[in-house]
């Protein structure tokens, strides 16, 4: 039951803050947002600075305004919510590899972005950087997701 709940509360929670982010973006870019308005854009851009360093040009732009978290962060969370919708149907994703080389697998785009950044000093699109956490941020949601669909093991004492 416990299991259940957090379940889809990280569900929810995945695409609910993948919502949020074009959502405050647009309401960012209103001339006269009302007050409810302006406190959810508010919200999300403040918790978007907590997790984020939201440099402007490392963001995607929409409506004429920065979104509250850069590229890479957009994509990772995008990435968490796309893991979460394909997890809303039976729920029992197959792990193939050990978790842990999965996500060592899906760090590598980021990581191979940022070591060409550092080797030939020309930044990498956000396109490119969006793509690289699309990539971290589906897997590492999905393995979370996978594994709070796993039956419990009841062991007695």
């Amino acid at each position: 039951m416990c299991m259940t709940l957090l379940r889809r509360a990280l569900i929810g929670g995945a695409i609910a803050w993948a919502v949020a982010l074009p959502a405050a973006t647009f309401v960012a870019a209103q001339a006269r947002p009302d007050a409810l308005a302006s406190l959810f854009a508010v919200s999300v851009y403040l918790v978007g600075s907590a997790v984020c360093h939201q440099l402007d040009a490392r963001s995607f732009h929409i409506w004429a305004h920065q979104m509250p978290v850069c590229a890479r962060c957009t994509g990772v969370y995008l990435g968490a919510a796309i893991a979460a919708l394909t997890a809303v149907g039976d729920g029992r994703p197959i792990v193939a590899i050990h978790p842990r080389w999965m996500v060592g697998l899906a760090l590598l785009p980021a990581a191979a972005s940022l070591l060409y950044e550092w080797g030939t000093g020309v930044a990498p699109s956000n396109v490119t950087r969006a793509a690289t956490g699309l990539v971290a941020g589906g897997t590492v949601a999905w393995l979370m997701i996978a594994d709070l669909t796993r039956p419990v093991e009841r062991t007695t004492l």
